[in-house]
């Protein structure tokens, strides 16, 4: 109801007004004078000794002058202790350890609990009249409910004669969940949770105060999760513990944000003490004024004027068993009739029954769902209770019935304020009556009616604590309803409410009235707007009962529904209410005004009216005071749709605000609708939730941290809220917002709306919420029951019901149903309803009946579910009483939003039935259960237990999964990570799938770091192979939940979900059918979060994105040129995806054992492997180059490589003898081809054996050492393969066996032979034999190291040594550069060994053979018998099986330590095999490709591969390794092969030369110019190659690396960037001398030119005539360079420069590492020089980041800087800052080209001396 309207003044009036005022300005001042003389007159008290005065942090002190300002001297009067410091907030004076109660004597045992005797400390009094003696008692309860009370022993006092709470009479409870432990001096109390032995409440922070009017306690809190206490506006929910003193004591008031005492008195507040969701609640019964003080310590400080203090504790696992257990004790909330829970219109002042009549019309004509209309005080005659004007509202008796005709509902308001107007002429019967049966409340005397004065005009007050009071009230209300059958009653103005204070003849000076200690009330009276504290009632003085006014009336009116609806609920709403006003009434919220902070702060209000026991609740929507804005109105009535009481109320003057009333052209109205109608759908759930309130004592709009404690975001989340468990609201509340940043819980979530899964979990996220739209989201895991909603719920209680089923990430969910006929009283407690349970759990809904006493007379079926989160149903059975009911259920489904709809159900209202359905899998969705060698029949697929279909679809398996293998249990979360144990179902189907099954494993989730997790299953009770492979990994889990990029949540159905907090999305998911942990065979799948996955080899890809389309690639490395589909020499299981938003993630298998991985369009990807365990490790990126730089960062950066292995690099095998090699360099530089590296293949070993040297190649190391004068490097090739046949001394396979170097069999000890290279000695070989014939004759047994062993890496680093530094023959010393290691997968040219062969079947052709090439041979096809035995560094053995893979990667370490060994320097070291880690000590070059134009873009895709796998230092043999190369294409190669990281043209014997000098002059005069480019980025590129070493970044990078917003790059692999900067779009098709090439959105320069193309964020067509290669730079890049040379000694030699190319900002930033190119660890060791260059402001600058190399003696020369889009005319000047000195240059300006061109090779500036280049325009 309004505020009364300010009367109009006379100007006499205004006069006596002023002057009273000023006699009180005056006055005061006096009084305060005279009563601080008065002070200092007596005695000031005892100054506490400071040995009493404890040293105590500022937060635990309890203020001791909480009445008034402080000042030392109040202080020491008072006995306590001052120390002003900090904010006026914390108390200057705080009590001394002399204050309080001491126990007398022992603990006295008594049947419920304990007694004690206390006595005061002496000190002195703060407000007089303190009680000596105080008893403590207290109460066990409950197991989980303490009473402790504290009294006067001598004297009786007033407590509160509540209705519920009763004397305990019991015996003490057990077991109990707490204990209470007293200190005997000072006297205090402590109560501590017995499981972990938490101190819950501790009331030793301060001391007990007891005095006649002036009690205080203080309770130290474990936990500052402080909820609760009221009734005043919280501006959050959790209270703000920062010295915060709320003031409970029930006033008429306007709801603001002042912290104002408002209409209500709840003195229980609760406490959430941590995460696992233990709470406890603390109440104290007392209806005293009083204040509540909230401290930071926390603790809590109770001070209440009068009565005892009365103390309950209750104890809980959740808060919400701890609001059940509140409500146990004050009463649970009435169970509102059904027609309440609709909508309730109502305003102050229609004026007319006739405009009431047009708004009621107006919103049934608009089809508004509403229910109830609500009649204020303008019905009344005269404002009086009982009466209806007979002139405005003349036919209000027909109107109500009007109402009901139509299915609605009247409720009116009635005030307690009565009328004394009553004459002989003009009766005013209610006055009348209740004067005869003397029911006011009287003036102090005790028999006068104190009279008062509120909307009537004159008035007394009924006292509703006296019994004759209750009957009078009743028969008023029947009398009433036999005029006008209104249906609910509204009560209001109960506070009691005063328009004078005290009364109309004012009120005494007595204590009562000013007693020694307010509370900070407002007003400062407590007199003020209400009755005189002295006034009399039944229960009591007002002092002690006026908080008890609106309770005592709720319960007298509740007595009067009985006699007006002896059979019916009807609904009582009240303003002032009491702990347990709940068990009668509802509440709304008061007077609010129609302001965005009131929308905001209704949530808080109605949360903790919750914790209350008063869940039917709301705030007047749209605001009662002030005109409301229609966007606000808007946003209040969606919020409004979903408050527990859902009433659009305003007052007197204001505009109206009905939805109706702003027409249909405004959102309004449609939006109202809109929510009203899901409101009422969802009813029937709305109504279960009361009956749980009801029956439990639960909350129904719930605050989140009820359901999500575990989750701390979720403790101070005031802007949403539950109803119940499901259902969660994201209103919008604030003027012009359509985001809203919401936080979605640890859950399962469905768009309401749409019913599609939305991706957050556990996450602050925005919604987009335009003007019409409400964040509504069901939660998975509950079943919410509903019915097609009408205009009435009349109407829609006759409609059909439904489910709504949403499904948690287990594919279950429940819920339930109450439901009797929503108006009779006593339903449950008389057990006439039904009660309906509802569950799902592997697709089968079943229905039971709990309760089964009422039959609705509707015959209400339910028509339809609808199942959100789930695949397609199929087959769906009804079945009631276990018989299947003859229905024809008829399913739509939506593919995208996976929602279900069953319809043509009928399941009868009452009655158990179970609906079951098959999933219908889809194509895209079937997960291959028979993928093995010898293909799927019917009959094998069914005997795994799995479905048979034939599809005509391509890769679609016929046979496929349709139940899980295993269960999951004992899931347990904890900061660092996760377990959980999972077990074989049955081992049934398991058995028939290949090789044992494992019963029992164990998962294990470990949150490394923020960015990057772990997961691995393994079996527990049986050591299984795990890869030997060092990572990178910390100490110890590091990061924090919050910091942490991802979620993570294990399944059953076994599956573990990784979320990107950030957006929601699944970038793991495993949840999919198939799951299997045999011994030689497991499989997991998971789904992908888009199509767009990269990685995976090493295979020969035709894309760089794989197809999702049914491929599978197999991986185990093999001697096996590339080619589709067909495994090749490394094992990469890693792959990183782009997630629909440009997010990135990794994700690696580390697992070594034979395996291959199946796309499939779900989209989802198989893994399948033959050993091991799954070994996962996730990386969270978010970008494309950071998901790189994590996994390198796990497995090791890329290798630094030297500078001269960046030059162009020429090889061949078939080499004749050295003086072919001699002449080809010698030719090479006579064309002055640029060149640094020469390689010799097997060629120039003696019969290929490793460490030998062909007596055709005796001059080769005379030629080694010719080429390396001349600034040449040269790198030999070794195979790993010893021979085993010779006749003469081979001290390799010697000192080989005398170390016990090789690959043994583990049962005989004798070494595996094989075959590769070496020939037999003393053969003559017939080469024209087939191959076969020739391996079988002329090849040697051969032994393989097994480079695990320590002895291998010792005996293989002796060999290197020998071959550099021949001790035996020193001219046959090859002084090589680098080692190129090829055959090491291991390749053989036999299966296995030479004949016998391979002993174990299995292991060679083990159960599940992965689709490899030549997948019938077995695993040990081309390579040695799985069964060979190798041993690790720490000696234990383990199969070639499971290490066969790790080959290669085991060889490059001890190589690349045994070059840099050997050389001294850095060296370099060239890998066919490789694994994850490999690139820390090798490149790689991809194989033995053939001469064909498909193998430019296939090398491209490779490169780009590897850099992902942190293999930087790559290449393909350009112009191809098989076939004869063709002119055009190998031009168009060597152009592409320039800008190869591994720059190498290399070809096999017996096709034609293709080295650039073995063509025509044209060959070579390109080939120079490309390779002469390459050499003046040698810079740049070696740059890239740090920061690859240094932080893990890409060489060759992807174009989506750098542009990954643009989805354009997401599938370009025919170009690529060199780092971030330099862009090729090589011409990769014949004849071809255009191409076309897509340029980002960037400003990008033709390299050549420099000139800006304007071309961006398109594609476009490039002239390519075969002299030429498209190469750009990106605006915003500076890019190093240096003069190029015959080689690279002599290129370093040469002027450096900058190529400056800016951005549209005119900036631009680049780097440079520079060192001597070939040292070791010159980075680890601090010798380098490195820069970061910026360009801004036509300034270009040098920031050196460190330099110890480059000296003024050591210089390095800058002779160039070029700065492309310069937008100037022209340049006047350029000037250089060097060293402090300034230097101006040459340049040159082309103003066409925007070119800057400034040379400075005259000005002797080295590098490390520049600081700044400036350039100045003309204008």
């Amino acid at each position: 109801m309004a505020r009364r309207k300010l009367k109009d003044f006379t100007s006499l009036e205004l006069m006596l007004s002023a002057l009273l005022l000023a006699v009180f300005i005056i006055t005061i001042p006096l009084f305060v004078l005279s009563a601080k003389e008065s002070l200092e007159s007596k005695d000031l008290g005892t100054i506490p000794d400071p040995t009493e005065c404890p040293v105590l942090n500022e937060s635990e002190r309890i203020n001791c002058i909480p009445d008034q300002p402080p000042t030392k001297a109040t202080c020491d009067q008072r006995g306590c202790c001052w120390k002003p410091q900090g904010t006026i907030s914390v108390p200057w004076c705080y009590y001394s350890k002399s204050h309080g109660y001491q126990v007398e004597g022992d603990l006295v045992n008594t049947r419920a609990g304990f007694t004690a005797q206390l006595k005061r400390l002496p000190s002195p009094s703060l407000f007089g009249n303190d009680v000596a003696d105080v008893l403590l008692t207290a109460e066990y309860q409950t197991s989980n409910r303490l009473h402790f009370k504290l009294t006067d022993p001598n004297k009786d006092r007033y407590e509160v004669p509540h209705e519920h709470v009763q004397s305990f009479k019991g015996d003490a409870a057990s077991p109990l969940t707490y204990e209470a432990e007293v200190s005997p001096q000072p006297f205090s109390i402590k109560v501590k949770r017995r499981g972990n032995n938490r101190a819950l409440l501790d009331t030793s922070i301060g001391p007990l105060l007891f005095a006649d009017q002036f009690l205080q306690l203080s309770i130290r809190l474990p936990s500052a999760n402080v909820y609760g206490l009221g009734e005043h506006v919280h501006r959050q929910y959790r209270h703000d513990m920062n010295w915060k003193t709320w003031p409970i004591f029930a006033r008429d008031t306007t709801p603001n944000g002042d912290g104002t005492n408002l209409y209500g008195t709840q003195t229980f507040f609760l406490c959430l003490e941590d995460a696992s969701g233990l709470s406890f609640g603390v109440f104290l019964m007392n209806s005293n004024a009083m204040d509540v003080v909230l401290q930071p310590t926390p603790a809590i400080t109770y001070r209440t004027t009068g009565g005892v203090l009365d103390f309950y504790v209750f104890l809980g696992n959740t808060p919400e068993q701890v609001v059940q257990e509140y409500l146990e004790l004050i009463g649970r909330p009435a169970m509102p009739p059904y027609w309440a829970l609709g909508f309730h219109l109502s305003r102050y002042d229609y004026e007319s029954l006739d405009k009431m009549k047009q708004v009621v019309e107006r919103n049934r004509a608009a089809q508004l769902p509403y229910d109830v209309q609500h009649a204020d005080i303008d019905y009344m005659d005269k404002r009086r209770d009982f009466t209806y004007n007979p002139v405005d509202f003349k036919g209000f008796p027909e109107f109500a019935e009007e109402l009901h005709n139509n299915g609605q509902k009247l409720v009116i308001i009635v005030d307690p304020a009565i009328s004394n107007m009553s004459s002989p002429s003009d009766p005013y019967g209610p006055y009348d009556r209740g004067s005869d049966m003397n029911i006011w409340v009287n003036a102090s005397d005790g028999v006068t009616p104190l009279t008062g004065e509120v909307w009537p005009g004159k008035t007394v007050f009924p006292d509703y604590t006296n019994p004759r009071c209750a009957v009078w009230w009743a028969d008023e209300f029947k009398l009433f309803h036999n005029q006008v059958k209104f249906d609910g009653i509204w009560i209001d103005m109960n506070e009691v409410s005063n328009f004078v204070d005290g009364s109309v003849s004012g009120c005494s000076t007595s204590s009562l009235n000013y007693p020694p200690f307010t509370p900070r009330v407002l007003d400062g009276y407590l007199f003020c707007k209400t009755l005189c504290m002295d006034a009399v009632q039944h229960w009591g003085k007002q002092y002690d009962v006026h908080n008890l006014y609106g309770y005592s009336m709720a319960i007298a009116t509740a007595e009067a529904v009985k006699t007006v609806f002896p059979d019916k609920r009807s609904f009582i709403i009240t303003r002032s209410t009491f702990a347990g006003s709940g068990k009668f009434a509802a509440h709304w919220l008061g007077d609010n005004a129609a302001t965005w902070d009131d929308l905001r702060w209704s949530i808080p209000g109605v949360l903790e009216f919750n914790l209350f026991g008063i869940p039917m609740v709301g705030p007047d929507i749209c605001g009662y005071a002030l005109d409301a804005p229609e966007e606000l109105c808007r946003r209040w009535m969606q919020l409004g749709a979903f408050y527990p009481f859902s009433r659009n109320h305003n007052g007197q003057g204001y505009k109206d605000q009905d939805p109706a009333s702003f027409g249909a052209d405004y959102l309004l109205l449609n939006s109202s609708r809109h929510y009203l109608t899901i409101r009422y759908t969802l009813l029937p759930y709305l109504y279960t939730l009361f009956y749980r309130a009801h029956r439990w004592g639960e909350t129904v709009a719930r605050p989140l941290l009820h359901e999500f404690y575990g989750d701390s975001s979720t403790w101070d989340v005031h802007q949403q809220f539950l109803w119940g468990p499901g259902l969660l609201i994201t209103p919008v509340l604030n003027e012009g917002a359509e985001k809203v940043t919401a936080y979605m819980p640890d859950a399962v979530w469905y768009n309401y709306e749409t019913g599609g899964r939305v991706r957050w979990r556990r996450q602050k996220v925005e919604l987009d919420l335009p003007g019409d739209k409400i964040g509504l989201h069901l939660r998975g895991g509950c079943i919410f029951p509903i019915q097609q909603p009408a205009t009435t719920t009349v109407a829609s209680r006759r409609n059909p019901l439904g489910l709504i089923i949403a499904l948690d990430d287990n594919k279950e969910a429940k819920g339930e149903l109450f439901w009797d006929d929503g108006e009779t009283k006593d339903t449950v407690a008389n057990q006439v309803y039904l009660l309906c349970e509802f569950s799902v759990t592997q697709n089968r809904l079943e229905v039971k009946i709990l309760q089964s006493t009422y039959k609705d007379p509707n015959n209400l079926v339910f028509k339809e579910i609808k199942i959100l989160g789930t695949q397609e149903p199929k087959n769906v059975i009804v079945k009631h009483n276990n018989v299947p009911s003859q229905v024809s259920p008829h399913v739509t489904y939506d593919t995208n939003l996976q929602v279900a709809i069953i319809a043509g159900l009928d399941l009868v209202l009452g009655e158990a039935y179970t609906v079951e359905w098959d999933l219908m899998i889809r194509d895209a969705d079937k997960i291959d259960c028979y993928p093995d060698e010898n293909g799927a029949s019917a009959e094998n697929c069914t005997a795994r237990g799995c479905a048979w279909e034939e599809s005509s679809s391509p890769g679609v398996p016929f046979c496929y999964f349709i139940d899980d293998l295993y269960s999951v249990s004992d899931i347990q979360y904890d900061s660092h990570g996760a377990t959980a144990v999972l077990s074989l179902k049955s081992p049934l189907h398991a058995n028939s799938l290949p090789s044992t099954p494992v019963n029992t494993l164990h998962l294990k989730v470990t949150y490394h770091k923020d960015d990057m997790l772990q997961f691995k299953i393994y079996d527990p009770n049986n050591s299984r192979y795990e890869v030997p492979v060092p990572l990178n990994l910390p100490g110890a889990p590091s990061g924090t939940f919050e910091s942490r990029l991802y979620d993570v949540l294990i399944t059953n159905p076994f599956g573990i979900a990784v979320r990107r907090k950030s957006t929601g999305t699944a970038i793991w998911d495993s949840q999919l059918l198939g799951f299997t942990f045999n011994d030689m065979f497991i499989r997991i799948s998971t789904r992908l979060p888009s199509q767009y996955v990269y990685g995976f080899g090493e295979n020969e890809h035709t894309a760089y994105r794989r197809d999702l389309n049914w491929h599978t690639w197999g991986m185990f490395s093999r001697d096996q040129p590339p080619g589709y589909k067909k495994n090749s020499y490394g094992v990469h299981p890693y792959y990183m995806a782009l997630e629909e938003d440009g997010s990135a993630h990794g994700v690696l298998l580390l697992n070594s054992n034979a395996m291959d991985v199946t796309f499939q369009p779900m989209p989802a990807l198989t893994y399948r492997t033959t050993g091991g365990i799954l070994d996962f490790y996730l990386f969270l990126g978010p970008t494309p180059e950071l998901v790189t730089q994590q996994y390198t960062e796990m497995i090791g950066r890329p290798v630094m490589v030297p500078y001269w292995s960046l030059g162009f690099q020429l090889c061949r095998y078939g080499y004749r003898n050295d003086s072919e090699i001699a002449s080809l360099y010698d030719d090479m530089v006579a064309a002055q081809i640029p060149y640094d590296v020469q390689y010799s293949d097997i060629d120039y070993m003696e019969r290929q054996l490793d460490f030998t040297l062909s007596p055709n190649f005796t001059g080769f190391p005379a030629l080694i050492t010719r080429m390396k004068k001349d600034g040449m490097r040269v790198i030999l090739i070794l195979d790993p393969a010893i021979s085993g046949n010779e006749t003469d001394t081979y001290l390799a396979f010697e000192r080989g066996v005398n170390d016990s170097v090789f690959i043994k069999d583990p049962t005989s000890g004798d070494i595996l032979w094989g075959k590769v290279w070496p020939d037999l000695p003393n053969v003559v070989i017939n080469s024209s034999l087939d191959w076969d014939s020739q391996v079988e004759q002329y090849r040697a047994h051969v032994a393989f190291p097994d480079f695990f062993r320590n002895s291998t890496a010792t005996w293989w680093k002796r060999e290197l040594q020998e071959l550099y530094t021949n001790p035996r023959d020193p001219e046959k010393s090859l002084k090589f550069d680098g080692i190129w290691i090829d055959m090491n997968e291991p390749s053989s040219f036999v299966n296995g060994a030479v004949p016998p062969g391979c002993k174990n079947a299995t292991l060679n052709h083990p159960p599940y053979m992965p689709h490899l090439e030549s997948r019938d041979r077995g695993l040990s096809s081309k390579t040695l018998c799985m069964e060979g035995e190798q041993i690790l560094p720490d000696g234990s053995p383990v199969r070639h099986y499971d290490v066969h893979s790790l080959y290669g990667w085991s060889q490059t370490r001890p190589t690349y330590e045994a070059v840099q060994e050997v050389t001294g320097q850095r060296g370099i070291v060239v890998t066919r095999s490789t694994f994850p880690s490999s690139g820390r000590w090798g490149g790689h070059w991809l194989g033995d490709n053939t001469a064909a134009w498909d193998q430019l873009r296939k090398s491209i895709i490779g490169m780009m591969e590897f850099s992902l796998f942190g293999i930087s230092y790559t290449g393909a043999d350009i112009c191809g390794f098989f076939q004869d190369a063709e002119y055009e294409m190998c031009v168009r190669w060597t152009q592409l092969g320039a800008f190869y990281p591994f720059s190498r043209n290399h070809n096999t014997i017996g096709t034609r030369r293709q080295d650039p000098v073995s063509w025509d002059d044209a060959f070579v005069t390109i080939s120079k110019s490309v390779l002469q480019t390459r050499y003046t980025l040698l810079p740049y590129l070696y740059t890239l190659m740090h920061l690859a070493y240094t932080e893990g970044r890409t060489v060759v990078r992807p174009l989506l690396h750098e542009f990954v917003s643009d989805q354009v790059t997401w599938d370009i692999d025919r170009q690529f960037l060199l780092g971030p900067a330099f862009l090729v779009s090589p011409v990769l098709e014949p004849d071809a001398r255009n191409v076309t090439a897509y340029f980002p959105r960037a400003r990008w320069y033709d390299y050549y030119t420099g000139e800006d193309i304007k071309v961006r964020g398109q594609w476009t067509s490039l002239p390519a005539p075969l002299d030429h290669i498209n190469l750009h730079v990106r605006g915003g890049s500076i890019l190093p360079w240096q003069e190029p040379a015959q080689n690279t000694h002599l290129s370093r030699q040469k002027f450096i420069g900058l190529k400056v190319a800016l951005d549209d900002n005119g900036t631009a930033e680049g780097w440079l590492f520079w060192d001597d190119g070939q040292s070791i660890d010159t980075y680890e060791k601090g010798l380098y020089y490195l820069a970061h260059f910026s360009a801004s402001q036509n300034t270009v600058e040098s920031h050196i980041i460190f330099n110890k190399y480059i000296t003024d003696t050591n210089p390095l020369k800058l002779g160039y800087i070029d700065i492309w889009g310069v937008d100037s005319p022209s340049i006047a000047n350029v000037s250089i800052s060097v060293s402090g000195t300034v230097v101006t240059p040459n340049f040159a300006y082309i103003a066409t080209t925007q070119v800057l061109k400034i040379e400075m090779t005259s000005k002797n500036i080295s590098l490390h001396n520049f600081i700044s280049l400036t350039w100045r325009s003309t204008q």
